[in-house]
């Protein structure tokens, strides 16, 4: 017979029975009619039901059949116990979709690779070198004309391609007033054609259009973009924008599914690196270099010739280093290029959240460990209640392999489902997660397509778990005795001792993730508590720019107009915000001495910025509306001690000298309190603040395109004002427009996200750990008092008390919690120095880290064994005997 025809027997079991109890009785009748006895010929044909089961084999598959009864005897099991199977469904999906949103993250972000040609062959170029602070650093950005070099260098064994960090900029397609963000890329001509990638409409930027600064403004769009931003309309190509004082033409869009080289940042804009203000600066690390090496290349020479060329270029620049040691330009200088594997892409949101993903990782499959553990006690207890069936099962000839298939195919039914549950989990929850990574106003954006690599890894999750919770009761189930167990015999303990084991690994697993999330708890409170040294309390943060640059003057006739606001308390004018993430820094020297090789960091601020943000003046003063000399400064408490050793500094000088050659003398007119100037955990760092806008003492740059106006409202909720600043800043000047606005505070709290996503992912998977370890030593307990139910009623009847009867269920039970416990600690310790980078200002030793949960185990223990406690002592002897 056909093998479809077999397969599609399987299913038609009746109608099979039927064809072949007629072909049986057409035999028979056949024989009769010849003029045989009726009752020979039946006899003759031997049992009906034998030749019915050997006519079955012949027509289906026996293996398929089997697993087709067990799959609807499975499913019927699950029915009976609908509480107990939906508990088991919920905790399995809960711990399935979390591992999927995972996996889902991960994918994204650092496993899927780029959708272009080739992309085991790109490699980004990065250099490892020693920092000012001694300590081994990796940096991945390049000055063009290093690159350049770089270039010609190694063309005949790889491509390099400059690839600029994706930024929001400001652009519009119409009139001024009507500006937009988009994410726009500096990338090579030959960028698009060295990936393989072809146009959805117009064309894409050759080599031609990337050879002289400025010469040639054409942008491409990605698919997304034109998707999102014009609808796919096809007349797009040929439209211009304008961003800064340049005009664009759109040559064309890029087909879909490219966005751009950085996970997590999905490009708009793609624009030739000629078009980059910085091309031509040697001091200006402005863009990624990727480097697409040529079939059969070998990597070490290229990297060779490249760290070469590179060196030689650093080597020309250091000539004009001033006020360092030979020590410390040697130290910059001996920089080792790395070339690492580029298939997934390069961005810094992959280096920021890698440890972060692996951590959630562990998280969640502990998590899952844990439901494995809930379900196989489940399964268990059911093999235990079953021993009977399984015995009668195998007393009439089933096999050892048909009941464990039997078992399993029951398991697989709640793992299928709880995957199918967690599916829609993490289809909610992925989304959510990305939501969490990066502030509101620059979030993540992430494609996280159900794609068949998500579907087979959650295929390859419900298969390991069903394995992990289903094979240990399954070959329980299979060894049955049957005549022990038609006597009701067999040992009452083994299945227990299988189920305080599972309780114990429970607890120890449940016990690390506690540990873990009450670190990052921890860590998250100690960072956002942080001493700052400034208020930012009611505090907006406007970042403005002009057409032109502007001259101090204007910039205070806009602070000015502003001042007049009603609900505007008090303005200044910086360069940028502090914590912003943009660092200015050099090196000083105090009375013609070399420096002493400590960076010093900058700010340019304007009279009345100290007040604005409440820091405190220790010594001198601020600088004056009416003060014109650039060769003023303040100095914070850390810059005092380590250029004037802790003496008073006001009216002392020192000098900086510029990358352009420019030397400049400053004489501190004020002493002011320490602040956080870059990130919460760094130490307070050497610094001084300018007038602004910055400027040299020749007063040739005394003008500026850019700056950040510093408003303290008098309202408690500063946001209520951003919508009438953004449109009193243009009304004060026209050239001048509102870029972005954001609070001091949200900035602040911009340094918390990673601690953030930890804290709350790792305080959520504890309490679903909790949870289940709680409900997991209540099944056993359950299970431990219905087992023992006899013996508690004579204990009961010859005058245990109710003290002894709770000692005597939960003693076992409590003692695998306390050996849980210990090892929770263990593998606490063990694991958390893998991670305690991510930690701040505490350990996984403080006394406090362990109590907290050890109570909450022991809490939830004693909550999970009340009720069967309760059970246990309201045993009635009398009525346990009699149905005995």
């Amino acid at each position: 017979m056909p093998l479809w025809s077999r397969i599609v027997n399987v299913v038609r079991g009746d109608r099979v029975n039927r064809d072949i109890d007629e072909e049986l009785q057409s035999h028979v009748d056949e024989a009769i009619a010849q003029g045989r006895d009726p009752a020979e010929v039946r006899r003759a044909f031997g049992s009906a039901l034998r030749h019915r089961e050997a006519s079955r084999d012949i027509r289906l598959i026996a293996w398929l059949e089997s697993l087709r009864a067990d799959t609807i005897f499975g499913w019927r099991q699950l029915t009976k116990t609908k509480i107990t199977s939906a508990a088991a469904i919920l905790s399995l999906a809960l711990a399935i979709g979390a591992c999927t949103s995972a996996f889902r993250l991960i994918d994204a972000l650092l496993l899927r690779p780029l959708p272009v040609a080739n992309p085991e062959r790109l490699y980004d170029l990065s250099r490892q070198e020693l920092g000012f602070d001694g300590k081994p650093q990796t940096f991945d950005g390049w000055a063009y004309p290093a690159f350049q070099l770089m270039r010609a260098a190694v063309k005949d064994q790889a491509e390099l391609i400059a690839v600029s960090y994706a930024e929001p900029v400001d652009l519009t397609y119409k009139s001024d007033e009507e500006i937009e963000k988009a994410r726009l890329q500096y990338v090579s001509g030959w960028f698009f054609s060295s990936l393989g990638l072809r146009p959805a409409l117009g064309r894409l930027l050759t080599e031609s259009d990337d050879l002289q600064p400025g010469a040639h403004p054409y942008a491409v769009l990605s698919h997304d973009y034109w998707s999102h931003r014009f609808g796919q309309d096809p007349k797009v190509v040929g439209r211009t924008f304008r961003m800064g004082n340049e005009l664009y033409e759109i040559a064309g869009v890029v087909e879909e599914p490219f966005t751009g080289t950085e996970p997590g940042t999905m490009v708009d804009v793609f624009v030739p690196t000629m078009m980059n203000s910085a091309v031509t600066r040697k001091d200006s690390t402005w863009h990624r270099t990727l480097a697409l090496v040529k079939e059969g290349a070998p990597i070490e020479p290229i990297r060779q010739k490249l760290e070469a060329t590179s060196r030689a270029f650093e080597e020309d620049r250091a000539k004009n280093f001033f006020g360092m040691s030979k020590q410390e330009i040697d130290n910059y200088l001996n920089e080792t290029l790395l070339l690492e594997p580029a298939a997934t892409g390069v961005s810094g949101l992959q280096s920021e959240t890698r440890r972060p993903l692996m951590i959630l990782c562990v998280l969640v499959a502990l998590v899952l460990l844990i439901a494995c553990a809930n379900v196989a006690n489940l399964m268990t207890a059911q093999a235990s209640a079953r021993a009977r069936e399984m015995a009668v099962r195998v007393s009439i000839g089933g096999g050892r392999w048909r009941l464990i298939q039997l078992v399993l195919v029951q398991s697989a039914w709640l793992a299928l489902l709880a995957a199918g549950i967690g599916g829609l989990f993490a289809w909610w929850s992925g989304p959510f997660v990305v939501s969490m990574i990066n502030p509101p106003d620059d979030p993540a954006r992430l494609l996280l397509p159900a794609d068949w690599r998500t579907l087979g890894f959650g295929l390859a999750l419900a298969l390991g778990v069903t394995l992990l919770f289903g094979l240990a009761p399954a070959l329980r189930a299979s060894s049955v005795s049957p005549v022990s167990a038609l006597k009701g015999g067999g040992d009452p303990h083994s299945n227990r001792h299988l189920m305080h084991a599972l309780i114990a690994i429970q607890v120890a697993f449940c016990f690390l993730v506690l540990l873990v999330a009450g670190l990052f708890v921890t860590t998250l409170q100690r960072l956002s508590h942080q001493p700052t040294g400034f208020s930012t309390d009611r505090v907006l943060v406007l970042s403005v720019v002009a057409k032109s640059p502007q001259p101090v003057e204007i910039w205070e006739q806009v602070a000015e107009h502003l001042r007049s606001v009603q609900g505007v308390e008090k303005i200044a004018l910086a360069d940028q915000a502090l914590l912003s993430g943009n660092s200015w820094n050099n090196f000083v020297s105090v009375n013609g001495a070399p420096s002493n090789g400590i960076l010093s960091y900058m700010r340019a601020v304007s009279p009345g910025w100290l007040e604005t943000m409440k820091i405190s003046l220790l010594e001198g003063g601020d600088f004056q509306p009416s003060d014109k000399n650039l060769g003023s400064a303040l100095v914070n408490e850390t810059f005092a001690k380590v250029y004037f050793d802790g003496v008073d500094p006001v009216g002392k000088a020192f000098d900086l000298a510029t990358d352009e050659g420019i030397r400049v003398r400053y004489q501190v007119v004020g002493l002011v309190r320490d602040v956080r100037y870059r990130n919460l955990r760094e130490a307070i760092l050497p610094q001084f603040y300018v007038p602004f806008p910055s400027g040299w003492a020749d007063g040739s740059t005394r003008k500026t395109g850019g700056g950040t106006l510093l408003v303290r409202t008098s309202v408690a909720d500063p946001r209520l004002l951003a919508s009438v600043l953004r449109l009193e800043v243009p009304r004060a000047r026209s050239e001048f427009r509102v870029s972005r606005i954001r609070t001091q505070l949200d900035i602040n709290e911009s340094h918390t996200v990673r601690e953030r996503l930890l804290a709350t992912l790792a305080m959520f998977f504890a309490i679903v750990a909790l949870l289940l370890a709680g409900v997991g030593l209540y099944g056993v307990l359950h299970y431990s008092v219905l087992q023992r139910r006899r013996e508690i009623g004579i204990r009961i009847a010859v005058g245990a008390q109710a003290g002894g009867i709770a000692r005597l269920v939960t003693t076992d039970v409590f003692s695998m919690v306390l050996l849980g416990a210990a090892a929770g600690v263990g593998l606490g310790m063990a694991s958390v120095r893998f991670i305690e980078s991510l930690f701040y200002q505490v350990k996984a030793t403080d006394l406090q880290m362990l109590a907290v949960p050890s109570l909450a185990i022991f809490g939830g223990a004693l909550l999970s064994a009340l009720p069967a406690v309760i059970r246990a002592v309201r045993i009635d002897p009398i009525t346990m005997l009699r149905a005995e």
